[in-house]
């Protein structure tokens, strides 16, 4: 099935997802099934670091497979500096995407258990 056309929208459903990327390996914030008949509305993606004396990079991707590492990938943002003890806002409701059907959005980091993914976005159908 195709995404849902959103002008005719029977639900749209809040959520947040919360990650810890305890590795170095890409990490699933939000997957978005095929044939799901949903389209995701990213409003905002927040990084966390929560090391108070080293800094981390993190890769953020959007995929073209709703299984992490299975597709094609796509930046948002690509080894990024997080200062110790700081925040990165990579998306607000200002610059808000869509995961279509059998898309995700992954992260990485490039030090294990130094930063947190925050991903606030609405299910479409």
């Amino acid at each position: 099935m195709a995404a849902p056309n959103i002008v005719n929208v029977s639900t749209i459903t809040a959520k947040t997802a919360q990650i810890k990327l305890s590795s170095t390996s890409a990490t699933e914030v939000v997957s978005n099934p095929a044939s799901s008949g949903k389209v995701f509305k990213i409003n905002n993606i927040i990084i966390s670091n929560i090391d108070g004396a080293n800094a981390a990079t993190v890769t953020v991707a959007i995929e073209n497979h709703a299984t992490v590492g299975s597709g094609t990938s796509t930046y948002l943002a690509y080894t990024v500096n997080v200062p110790a003890d700081s925040t990165l806002i990579l998306i607000d409701k200002s610059s808000a995407i869509y995961v279509e059907e059998n898309h995700n959005i992954n992260a990485t980091a490039s030090a294990a258990d130094d930063l947190d993914v925050v991903c606030s976005y609405e299910e479409i159908s």
